[in-house]
């Protein structure tokens, strides 16, 4: 029996959102079309249409359109920035069908009773989930449970879907959605030798080309690797830091800016890019896709594999209390439509993973697979989800394969018990 967890009080304010991605208009040719595999509800669900509502860089407008195409019924997507999202959970959850959140989220929200379990054995390919969501583990392996970690999140404690549980259960919160790990991006010909460690972002070598994320939860994680890497302090959870080390953390990145080290410290997605494109930093805290952007313009530029790891964020679908019936039956049809294999290669062509990649080999080209999941080298030229070209043929994608980037994970994204301690510090930063 799966104990209760004991949650961790955690604030509302969150990182700013990838801007964009839902805009990009155009669905690449030659979507191989779908059909045929299982459904939950055999009944006439032709007059329902299925919400699923969460942020940008995987709620995009294309995914409903193809699930639309597909399914029986109609899908539509909301969008909206995490506070936004936080804010709708929990005073209209019923707008709301399938929420895509992040797994911080869930420690927030599900004591207020606003979802229902998943059954996993609705879920057509729940044995094909990933390891890391369902078990805590890869290959045999544990993931670090440092911040909020997938399986920390994963399962409810009983039908009442009001408590974590610490351990697995036959009650999932969520079915698991597109998940990344994330590092620092560099210009290698601008540094002229190896990067190996987090600590490089605080070298002295870089004073004045370098940025980090004016985003406080995430760049004062970026920053703890990079002082554990100098082997001056070990954390006990960097995901969950006592006052004394936020204020120990807060006071190396305001020494660092008041020495000129900072270029910048980004909100968004786009100042990153032209932080890069532009010469002006050579090493920052950065996002998969504004790597992607800024080779896009002809810059090199490297999302580099650390000593240290990665640190690792994700999100998950789960269903709102308020669904019965047909339109329950719907929504557990696309859960499954969302892991029959158009999806998964979907979000790979934008660098992310999917909580079922086995199904995505049917709708990509085997050498794109080997690129994206296997860390071999592109025998053609690799296309993002729109049929634009990414990568020329010989490109190895940064860190590898899949199980070389989260066989190397460090932490994940979260939220701290002191959170608002860490705001007030980081205003500290912003003003010094």
């Amino acid at each position: 029996m799966a104990k209760t967890k004991q949650h961790r009080r955690l604030g509302p304010s969150r990182r700013s959102i990838l801007k964009g991605a839902a805009a990009v208009a155009g669905v690449a040719a030659g979507t191989k079309a779908l059909g045929g595999f299982p459904t939950v509800w055999a009944q006439d669900t032709k007059d329902i249409t299925i919400n699923h509502s969460g942020m940008s860089y995987s709620t995009i407008i294309q995914i409903a359109e193809q699930a639309t195409v597909d399914l029986p019924f109609s899908v539509e997507m909301s969008v909206t920035d995490h506070a936004g999202m936080l804010n709708r959970l929990t005073t209209q959850s019923d707008s709301i069908d399938v929420a895509d959140i992040e797994l911080w989220m869930r420690v927030i929200t599900v004591p207020r009773g606003i979802y229902q379990a998943v059954d996993p054995a609705k879920i057509t390919h729940w044995d094909k989930a990933t390891t890391i969501y369902r078990d805590g583990q890869l290959e045999g392996k544990q993931i670090s449970r440092q911040g909020v970690s997938p399986h920390e999140v994963m399962y409810f404690t009983d039908a009442d879907a009001n408590a974590l549980a610490d351990g697995n259960t036959d009650y999932a919160t969520m079915i698991p959605g597109v998940f990344n790990a994330d590092t620092l991006g560099i210009q290698p010909v601008e540094i002229g030798r190896p990067i190996n460690n987090w600590h490089e972002l605080f070298n002295d070598e870089f004073n004045g080309r370098a940025a980090g994320m004016d985003i406080p939860p995430i760049m004062i994680m970026d920053a703890a690797l990079a002082i554990e890497s100098t082997g001056e302090y070990t954390y006990a959870d960097k995901g969950n830091m006592t006052k004394e080390e936020i204020t120990m953390t807060v006071d190396r990145l305001i020494d660092l800016k008041k020495k000129g080290h900072w270029r910048a410290l980004w909100g968004t997605f786009d100042q990153s890019v032209q932080l890069m494109t532009s010469g002006e930093v050579v090493i920052q805290s950065m996002w998969s896709p504004a790597v992607t952007a800024v080779r896009a313009q002809g810059v090199p530029c490297i999302y580099q594999p650390l000593a240290e790891g990665y640190r690792g964020w994700g999100n998950g679908l789960s269903l709102m209390s308020h669904l019965e019936g047909k339109r329950l039956g719907a929504a557990y049809d696309y859960l499954n439509w969302y892991y029959s294999g158009w999806m998964g290669a979907f979000i790979a062509k934008q660098g992310y993973y999917l909580g079922v990649s086995e199904t995505a080999k049917a709708f990509m080209e085997p050498f794109e697979w080997d690129y994206w999941y296997e860390g071999k080298p592109a025998e053609d030229t690799i296309h993002d989800p729109y049929g634009t070209p990414m990568e020329k043929a010989g490109h190895v994608r940064d860190g590898g394969s899949f199980s070389q980037r989260f066989g190397n994970m460090a932490c994940w994204n979260t939220l701290m018990d002191n959170h608002q301690f860490l705001l007030k510090k980081w205003t500290e930063l912003q003003t010094a």
